[in-house]
């Protein structure tokens, strides 16, 4: 007797027009399943809003708009200088100029890209179970009679007293010096500020990038301009000046482009000039955070008494990875370990009322609070993103 097949058909498949056919059937069925249990990365269900490209490997901030027009402006003017005063000059005064404008133009750039397209020092929020961990916590800080206390932890850095405020976006306490930008909606380290004209945050991981970026383009921009002033009085030698300028258009835009740039570009360069040998952050420096007296309660603690040794802290220090892992595989909120009743209480469900605590204690840096705060290092969400970031205390 001649053996036969079996094969298990899903309910509701048509059946296959001849016995011979290939199994077509169960390949169209099984498809949209193998689609759908495809791993996600942690880039396409990233929290904040940013945009990102080349597989997340690249990142900007929603809105970029404004550094497509800082791209445009810098391609367009030294386009023009290259193709209307570059061969002038070469020619009648030295080859130099067309290279040196072809070296700061690739660093402008490469500066420009770098700031733009990294993470800036970006904090992962904390997972479920952090959050409610932390959230029990800071209850039981609180007694039935007592309300939770502010939600600020004081932690002492060079024998200065800092506040570590608690982010209700993130669900962490930031370390210090961090932010959490309202246009990105990310918790930043060392932020600085958000530049909209480099599309993004300008913090830890790319403010030497910024820095180098603002210095270059200064100095190209004070190039230009020198340069097509030099071609305009040349040109104008025994003509009329009015009628060089007719004859050289191109000149007269870049003349203008640079005119109205160099000031503020050189203007933000000083003043970040400024920042680097203080080893002061644009947000510091705006809300006044530190006092510029030496040996005052609220003088800078990240200071080093030193010009040479801040810039050197700034731009030559140890370059930080991404802690947000954007190539990474989207994994399950595994919980949080149990901990030791003495540090932190196990967490458990709580509802509405009990998460309502009292707003930020704005009270000055130099003054302690009546309440005790167990060390920032207990918390594990502290432990697994900012403990690192804390070495150099």
């Amino acid at each position: 007797m001649k053996d036969c097949e079996y094969r298990q058909i899903p309910p509701g498949t048509p059946a296959a027009p001849t016995a011979s056919g290939p199994p077509t059937s169960v390949a169209t069925s099984t498809a949209p399943a193998t689609l759908a249990s495809r791993p996600r990365r942690k880039w396409e269900v990233f929290p904040g809003r940013n945009r990102f490209y080349c597989g997340g490997r690249l990142m900007l901030a929603r809105h970029s708009s404004v550094f497509l027009l800082t791209v445009g402006l810098i391609v367009v003017t030294s386009g023009l200088f290259f193709a209307f005063d570059c061969p002038f000059l070469a020619y009648n005064l030295t080859m130099a100029i067309p290279i040196i404008a072809g070296i700061l133009f690739f660093f402008v750039i490469s500066c420009l890209l770098q700031t733009s397209f990294r993470d800036p020092g970006i904090l992962p929020r904390a997972t479920p179970s952090e959050a409610a961990d932390l959230e029990k916590w800071i209850d039981n800080l609180g007694t039935s009679t007592y309300r939770p206390p502010a939600r600020t932890m004081e932690v002492v850095i060079n024998k200065y007293m800092v506040k570590l405020k608690y982010c209700y976006t993130c669900k962490m306490f930031r370390p210090p010096r961090t932010s959490h930008c309202s246009v990105c909606d990310n918790c930043v380290e060392r932020f600085d500020h958000h530049c909209p004209w480099v599309g993004n945050c300008v913090g830890k991981r790319n403010y030497r990038f910024f820095y180098a970026f603002i210095l270059s383009l200064s100095f190209l921009t004070a190039f230009i301009f020198a340069c097509v002033i030099t071609h305009l009085a040349l040109r104008s030698r025994g003509n009329d000046f009015l009628t060089v300028l007719k004859t050289t258009p191109a000149s007269l835009l870049e003349l203008v482009i640079c005119f109205f740039s160099v000031w503020s570009i050189f203007g933000l360069s000083g003043f970040h000039t400024y920042l680097i040998a203080s080893n002061l952050t644009t947000n510091e420096d705006l809300k006044g955070a530190w006092s510029n007296k030496r040996g005052s309660e609220f003088a800078n603690p990240y200071s080093h008494k030193s010009v040479l040794t801040n810039c050197c802290a700034v731009l030559c220090g140890p370059f930080y990875p991404s802690l947000i892992d954007r190539r990474g595989f989207v994994q399950a909120d595994a919980g949080t370990p149990s901990t030791p009743k003495g540090e932190i209480p196990s967490f458990g469900t709580k509802s509405d009322a009990s998460m309502k605590v009292a707003k930020d204690d704005h009270r000055t840096p130099g003054h302690c609070s009546h309440h005790k705060y167990e060390p920032v290092a207990k918390h594990p969400n502290f432990d697994q993103v900012t403990l690192g970031m804390l070495q150099w205390l």
